[in-house]
């Protein structure tokens, strides 16, 4: 398995303020669902951040975004491990396959792939 990227997500009413914000340092829209708006660094694609509303298909805004190569060889692994599922396996209407986890911490991480 390979971790292709990691995005952090910040919940937030604030998407307009927080593109102008994010902008500043560079940061350049790439994607807006009304719900989530992503920025990403011209530069280097894999650099990116989210501004989320509150997730449209899951109980829960996830902390963090974990792209990976084969996500049902994850989901597989955190499923034996026994890690809480708080989100399951799904296909999404905006292109990827995801699933949420709890880490130790509590943190919620959305662990997808494109399809």
């Amino acid at each position: 398995m390979a971790v292709r990227r990691v995005m952090p997500i910040i919940q937030s009413e604030a998407t307009r303020e927080s593109r102008e914000f994010y902008g500043l340092l560079g940061f350049e829209e790439a994607m807006d669902l009304g719900w989530i708006v992503t920025l990403v660094s011209p530069s280097n694609p894999a650099a990116q951040v989210s501004v989320v509303t509150s997730d449209k298909t899951a109980p829960v805004t996830p902390d963090v975004s974990i792209e990976v190569d084969d996500v049902e060889a994850v989901y597989a692994a955190v499923r034996d491990s026994g890690a809480e599922t708080v989100h399951p396996l799904q296909d999404e209407e905006w292109g990827v396959r995801r699933f949420f986890v709890r880490d130790p911490n509590g943190r919620v991480v959305n662990v997808l792939s494109h399809r």
